[in-house]
Protein backbone atom coordinates (compact mmCIF):
# COMPACT_ATOMS: atom_id res chain seq x y z
CA UNK A 1 0.00 0.00 0.00
CA UNK A 2 0.89 3.85 -0.89
CA UNK A 3 0.51 6.46 1.48
CA UNK A 4 0.95 9.96 -0.53
CA UNK A 5 3.60 12.52 1.46
CA UNK A 6 0.65 14.68 1.70
CA UNK A 7 -2.08 12.16 2.39
CA UNK A 8 -4.60 13.83 5.06
CA UNK A 9 -5.63 12.01 8.08
CA UNK A 10 -9.62 12.67 8.68
CA UNK A 11 -10.17 12.22 12.27
CA UNK A 12 -14.12 11.67 12.47
CA UNK A 13 -16.03 12.65 15.66
CA UNK A 14 -13.74 10.98 18.50
CA UNK A 15 -15.61 13.14 20.81
CA UNK A 16 -16.23 12.36 25.20
CA UNK A 17 -20.13 11.86 23.91
CA UNK A 18 -19.77 8.59 22.58
CA UNK A 19 -18.50 7.34 26.01
CA UNK A 20 -22.03 7.41 27.45
CA UNK A 21 -22.59 3.53 26.81
CA UNK A 22 -26.38 4.24 28.50
CA UNK A 23 -27.34 6.23 25.28
CA UNK A 24 -25.86 4.36 22.61
CA UNK A 25 -25.57 0.70 23.58
CA UNK A 26 -23.00 -1.56 22.81
CA UNK A 27 -20.05 -0.85 21.06
CA UNK A 28 -17.34 -2.89 19.11
CA UNK A 29 -13.48 -2.36 18.95
CA UNK A 30 -11.98 -1.69 21.68
CA UNK A 31 -8.77 -0.74 20.10
CA UNK A 32 -10.14 1.47 18.37
CA UNK A 33 -8.93 4.44 20.40
CA UNK A 34 -5.05 3.47 20.57
CA UNK A 35 -5.51 2.86 17.12
CA UNK A 36 -6.65 6.06 16.30
CA UNK A 37 -3.84 7.53 18.23
CA UNK A 38 -1.25 5.72 16.84
CA UNK A 39 -2.47 7.02 13.03
CA UNK A 40 -2.32 11.02 14.41
CA UNK A 41 1.00 10.15 15.82
CA UNK A 42 2.45 8.68 12.75
CA UNK A 43 0.72 11.44 10.68
CA UNK A 44 2.29 14.54 13.12
CA UNK A 45 5.98 12.92 13.00
CA UNK A 46 5.77 12.94 9.23
CA UNK A 47 4.32 16.24 9.04
CA UNK A 48 1.44 15.57 7.04
CA UNK A 49 -1.81 17.14 7.05
CA UNK A 50 -4.52 16.11 10.11
CA UNK A 51 -8.28 17.20 9.68
CA UNK A 52 -10.11 16.55 13.39
CA UNK A 53 -13.73 16.83 12.57
CA UNK A 54 -16.45 17.31 15.31
CA UNK A 55 -20.03 16.44 14.90
CA UNK A 56 -22.14 19.67 16.46
CA UNK A 57 -25.69 17.45 17.01
CA UNK A 58 -28.62 20.05 17.01
CA UNK A 59 -30.45 17.46 18.61
CA UNK A 60 -31.23 18.49 22.83
CA UNK A 61 -31.16 14.53 23.99
CA UNK A 62 -27.41 13.89 21.89
CA UNK A 63 -24.25 13.13 24.10
CA UNK A 64 -22.79 15.32 21.37
CA UNK A 65 -24.73 18.77 21.30
CA UNK A 66 -22.65 21.87 21.20
CA UNK A 67 -22.48 23.70 25.10
CA UNK A 68 -22.11 20.12 26.50
CA UNK A 69 -19.03 18.20 27.61
CA UNK A 70 -19.66 15.17 25.63
CA UNK A 71 -18.96 17.64 22.34
CA UNK A 72 -15.43 18.50 23.47
CA UNK A 73 -12.72 15.90 21.32
CA UNK A 74 -11.59 12.72 23.64
CA UNK A 75 -8.69 13.72 25.92
CA UNK A 76 -5.95 11.73 24.14
CA UNK A 77 -7.01 13.52 20.61
CA UNK A 78 -7.56 16.92 22.09
CA UNK A 79 -3.57 16.63 23.48
CA UNK A 80 -2.15 15.55 20.09
CA UNK A 81 -4.14 18.86 18.58
CA UNK A 82 -2.02 21.57 17.04
CA UNK A 83 1.35 18.66 18.03
CA UNK A 84 2.37 18.51 14.39
CA UNK A 85 6.28 18.99 13.10
CA UNK A 86 5.59 21.42 10.88
CA UNK A 87 2.03 19.89 9.24
CA UNK A 88 -1.06 21.33 8.53
CA UNK A 89 -4.53 21.22 10.69
CA UNK A 90 -8.03 21.64 10.03
CA UNK A 91 -10.79 21.54 12.53
CA UNK A 92 -13.82 21.07 10.60
CA UNK A 93 -17.16 21.29 12.29
CA UNK A 94 -20.54 19.60 11.21
CA UNK A 95 -24.00 19.09 11.53
CA UNK A 96 -24.80 16.01 9.28
CA UNK A 97 -22.71 12.65 8.71
CA UNK A 98 -20.42 13.96 6.30
CA UNK A 99 -17.45 15.66 7.04
CA UNK A 100 -17.91 16.86 3.56
CA UNK A 101 -20.83 19.05 4.74
CA UNK A 102 -19.24 20.71 7.31
CA UNK A 103 -16.96 24.04 7.42
CA UNK A 104 -14.82 24.96 6.03
CA UNK A 105 -15.49 23.45 3.25
CA UNK A 106 -13.34 20.19 2.97
CA UNK A 107 -13.36 19.65 -0.49
CA UNK A 108 -12.63 22.80 -1.03
CA UNK A 109 -9.76 23.02 1.39
CA UNK A 110 -7.92 19.20 0.46
CA UNK A 111 -8.30 20.72 -3.58
CA UNK A 112 -6.68 24.12 -2.19
CA UNK A 113 -3.92 22.15 -0.71
CA UNK A 114 -3.19 19.81 -3.94
CA UNK A 115 -4.61 16.71 -1.78
CA UNK A 116 -5.86 13.73 -3.45
CA UNK A 117 -5.85 10.86 -0.97
CA UNK A 118 -6.99 10.74 2.83
CA UNK A 119 -7.26 7.90 5.24
CA UNK A 120 -10.40 8.01 7.62
CA UNK A 121 -10.76 6.41 11.45
CA UNK A 122 -13.33 7.84 14.19
CA UNK A 123 -16.55 7.11 14.88
CA UNK A 124 -19.12 5.64 13.90
CA UNK A 125 -17.80 2.89 11.32
CA UNK A 126 -21.31 2.47 9.56
CA UNK A 127 -22.81 6.91 10.25
CA UNK A 128 -20.07 9.45 9.66
CA UNK A 129 -16.74 7.35 9.54
CA UNK A 130 -18.75 5.65 5.76
CA UNK A 131 -20.64 8.64 4.36
CA UNK A 132 -17.38 10.64 4.71
CA UNK A 133 -15.16 7.76 3.17
CA UNK A 134 -18.26 7.47 0.32
CA UNK A 135 -18.78 11.37 -0.78
CA UNK A 136 -14.79 11.19 -1.13
CA UNK A 137 -14.59 8.50 -3.28
CA UNK A 138 -17.38 9.85 -5.34
CA UNK A 139 -15.43 13.23 -5.32
CA UNK A 140 -13.15 11.22 -6.90
CA UNK A 141 -10.42 11.36 -3.64
CA UNK A 142 -8.39 8.05 -2.97
CA UNK A 143 -10.12 7.10 0.60
CA UNK A 144 -8.37 4.32 2.80
CA UNK A 145 -10.27 3.52 5.87
CA UNK A 146 -8.26 2.39 8.34
CA UNK A 147 -10.73 -0.45 9.69
CA UNK A 148 -9.60 -1.30 12.82
CA UNK A 149 -9.54 2.92 14.21
CA UNK A 150 -13.02 2.92 14.07
CA UNK A 151 -15.60 1.10 16.05
CA UNK A 152 -19.68 1.66 16.15
CA UNK A 153 -22.61 0.62 18.15
CA UNK A 154 -25.41 -2.15 18.08
CA UNK A 155 -28.58 -1.18 15.62
CA UNK A 156 -31.62 -1.41 14.86
CA UNK A 157 -33.33 -1.99 11.84
CA UNK A 158 -36.21 -1.98 9.84
CA UNK A 159 -38.78 -5.36 10.13
CA UNK A 160 -37.53 -5.55 14.20
CA UNK A 161 -33.82 -6.27 12.38
CA UNK A 162 -31.04 -5.90 15.18
CA UNK A 163 -27.23 -5.96 14.32
CA UNK A 164 -24.52 -5.93 16.62
CA UNK A 165 -21.88 -3.40 16.09
CA UNK A 166 -19.15 -6.03 14.76
CA UNK A 167 -21.98 -7.13 12.35
CA UNK A 168 -22.74 -3.41 11.53
CA UNK A 169 -19.35 -2.48 11.09
CA UNK A 170 -18.33 -5.70 8.47
CA UNK A 171 -21.41 -4.77 6.59
CA UNK A 172 -20.41 -1.24 5.91
CA UNK A 173 -16.65 -2.38 5.47
CA UNK A 174 -17.87 -5.19 2.94
CA UNK A 175 -20.12 -1.70 0.93
CA UNK A 176 -17.07 0.27 1.48
CA UNK A 177 -14.69 -1.90 -0.15
CA UNK A 178 -16.80 -3.63 -2.11
CA UNK A 179 -18.41 -1.24 -3.59
CA UNK A 180 -15.06 1.06 -4.12
CA UNK A 181 -15.54 3.64 -2.76
CA UNK A 182 -12.61 3.19 -0.18
CA UNK A 183 -9.86 0.22 0.44
CA UNK A 184 -10.39 -0.73 3.84
CA UNK A 185 -7.43 -1.42 5.61
CA UNK A 186 -5.79 -2.63 9.03
CA UNK A 187 -3.95 0.32 11.29
CA UNK A 188 -1.24 -0.92 11.00
CA UNK A 189 -1.11 -1.68 7.36
CA UNK A 190 -1.58 2.00 6.95
CA UNK A 191 1.16 2.96 9.87
CA UNK A 192 3.88 0.97 7.93
CA UNK A 193 3.05 2.71 4.57
CA UNK A 194 3.33 6.41 6.48
CA UNK A 195 6.03 5.58 8.63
Amino acid sequence: MEIAENAALVVVDVQKGFDEAGFWGPRNNPEADDNIASLIDVWQATARPVVFVRHDSRKPESPLRTGYEGNDFKEYVERRRGKGVGGVELLVTKTVNSAFYGTPDLDAWLKGEAISQFVVAGIQTNMCVETTARMGGNLGYDVVVAYDATHTFDLEGPFGWRRSADEVAQASAVSLHGGGFARVVATKEVVDAAG
